[in-house]
């Protein structure tokens, strides 16, 4: 009796059996962030219906709610790409980098530039973003076997600063805008704010790519000697790692990364501001990342929404004392989530009580000086 086929059937349903349990893993595993991508898939339409708007409305851009929060979703998005990019640096590999800013304004620059000053279309201003990312990486890294900690941190700093007094030159003002900022930059007609839904979901879609392309690189060799170097760079040296190339190559994705997110940026604002090259720009992707849990990757995108929203809704309600309620929001969550929204999660070691404990310390400490 010939047994070859029965073999084959059984051996095709193990196949697809075991195909259908990588999926369900998969999905189970990713539960969260696949239900958070569905939600920001249909909040539009959400957003619309609830506004009284049909489902024709939100497609065709009408205005209302729906396409005012798709437009503050979108800076959001941007903000998460370059969250990310200085998380890799820092959380991941343990660079500590005050000109981090620099990576993202060449992108918003250089996009503007090349569209407006030199007429390029969008595509081959993108691809010269991406050289110019990597060019910069290579800039930074010069200093790399020579620096390290916060001397390397004042060193990105001076670049940056360098970079800042080019743009606002008097010399580039007809490219750069000058302390105005760029301009009048010329949208493609296919992809511009406008058409807001679309702008709205290709910038959810690169915030996508570019995090499950962050996860996949954390987890690769490289990124695991990565988050050795952040850990311990001389024991990662003494296995016979060359830190150098994994440090360089964690900038050169980082540099890419933040720079299309700047060019992200000159298409969707109506201006590039040189505040994009400050350090306090800089500054804003740390806080970013403290909010929402250094190291983690999507602390990054948890950290972005909560510092945007936190800022247009502070604002919103509180006016000039927005700053002020935005500061005692920060020290909250210093002192009751110390590992970040995402980094508290995972631990499950959110610290109410140690947290009213360290209060009552620095409030005791004010009085008694």
């Amino acid at each position: 009796m010939n047994t070859t086929l029965p073999t084959q059937r059984n051996a095709k349903r193990a196949a697809r059996l075991g195909a259908l349990r990588t999926v369900s893993t998969t999905i189970k595993n990713n539960a969260m962030p696949l239900g958070g991508l569905a939600f920001l898939i249909a909040l539009p339409f959400i957003i619309g219906l609830l506004d009284g708007q049909s489902f024709g409305g939100v497609l065709n851009n009408a205005s209302g709610n729906s396409k005012f929060y798709q437009g503050l979703l979108i800076e959001v998005f941007i903000l998460a790409i370059y969250a990310l990019s200085y998380d890799l640096i820092l959380g991941i590999t343990g660079l500590l980098s005050f000109g981090h800013a620099m990576f993202f304004a060449v992108g918003a620059y250089l996009t503007g530039i090349m569209l407006k000053s030199f007429h390029w279309s969008l595509l081959p201003a993108l691809g010269v973003v991406v050289v110019a990312g990597v060019v910069q990486a290579l800039l930074v890294s010069i200093v790399l076997p020579r620096v390290k900690g916060i001397t390397f941190a004042l060193v990105t700093l001076g670049m940056a600063t360098v970079f800042s007094i080019v743009i606002t030159s008097h010399e580039m003002a007809s490219y750069a805008g000058s302390e105005v900022g760029l301009q009048s930059i010329p949208k493609p007609t296919w992809f511009n704010p406008t058409q807001r839904l679309l702008f709205y979901f290709v910038a959810l879609a690169a915030t996508s790519l570019a995090y499950l392309f962050y996860r996949r690189f954390v987890n690769s060799p490289t990124g695991r000697v990565c988050i050795a170097i952040r850990e311990n760079e001389g024991r990662a040296r003494m296995l016979g790692y060359n830190t150098f190339y994994f440090k360089l190559a964690a900038l050169i994705v980082a540099s890419i990364t933040a720079a299309l997110a700047g060019a992200l940026h000159a298409l969707y604002q109506p201006i590039v501001s040189p505040h994009v090259a400050s350090m306090s720009f800089t500054v804003s992707a740390l806080l970013m990342i403290l909010i929402g849990g250094v190291g983690t990757l999507s602390g990054a995108i948890v950290g972005a929404a909560t510092y945007r929203l936190m800022d247009f809704f502070l604002n919103r309600f509180f006016g000039e004392r927005s700053s002020f309620v935005l500061g005692v929001v920060y020290v909250a969550l210093v002192l009751f989530v110390p590992y970040g929204i995402v980094g508290t999660w995972q631990q499950r070691s959110f610290q109410i009580k140690q947290g009213w404990e360290r209060l009552l310390k620095l409030l005791t400490r004010g009085s008694k000086g």
